[in-house]
């Protein structure tokens, strides 16, 4: 079981997106924003950093970043529309991060979790 930062500005999808990573065991904190994800991660340990990077405050990125600043050993997935954004040497993404490209299966979402996690 992960302890799982979701950061995700669509409301439905981010509720969605939490239930079936709890249904597979994970324990899920969300956030519809990525000032108010990086708060709570100044004050809480988390194994995963799954985010979104078009969002409104602090976008994905900036987040991944900050966060990579904050633990280095923190793990970092994309889940974006936008991946060559994310991919994109010139985003400054953190190197390890991951990247699942919406629209995605949520068993994929759920495989690419784990595998992270097992890594």
């Amino acid at each position: 079981m992960a302890k799982i930062l979701l950061a995700e500005d669509d409301e439905d999808l981010r509720k969605f997106l939490a239930r079936a990573l709890e249904r597979a065991g994970h324990e899920i904190t969300s956030f519809g924003d990525g000032a108010g994800a990086y708060e709570e991660l100044k004050h809480d340990h988390f194994d995963l950093l799954l985010t979104d990077i078009v969002m409104p405050e602090m976008d994905g990125i900036e987040l991944a970043r900050r966060a990579a600043d904050l633990d280095p050993s923190l793990k970092i997935m994309f889940i974006t529309g936008f991946a060559a954004v994310a991919l994109h040497p010139d985003s400054k993404a953190p190197k390890d991060a991951k990247v699942l490209s919406k629209p995605f299966h949520l068993r994929d979402l759920v495989r690419e979790v784990e595998r992270m996690m097992a890594a």
